[in-house]
């Protein structure tokens, strides 16, 4: 809940009174933007939920040089229709006391 209230903006979709989509994104407020999370509720998947999130999410930064995401490997062909691009021959780094998404 931290993480999403220091959020710059978050975006949620909600369903008969239920949270099913939340979206958010961090900014240095004039060039970058980063997506740190795009979830959506398994049962309301393929529906465009994630789809109106992101456009609204990007809409918002519009005219700002860079848009960032780190996918999910069976995410990325969803970000490659919302406009994003592989990063070229960058390579992913972190350092994350976590586990892997599955």
């Amino acid at each position: 809940m931290n993480a999403l209230e220091k959020s710059h903006t978050v975006i949620t979709a909600w369903a008969d009174g239920s949270l099913v989509g939340l979206g958010n994104a961090i900014t240095d407020e004039g060039l970058v933007v980063y997506y740190p999370h795009l979830l959506v509720a398994p049962a309301y998947q393929r529906q465009g939920i994630g789809r109106k999130i992101m456009d609204r999410l990007m809409s918002r930064y519009r005219g700002f040089h860079q848009h960032m995401l780190v996918a999910e490997a069976k995410a990325a062909r969803f970000y490659l229709r919302c406009g994003f691009v592989r990063a070229g021959r960058t390579i992913s780094m972190w350092v994350f006391d976590g586990r892997e998404h599955d």
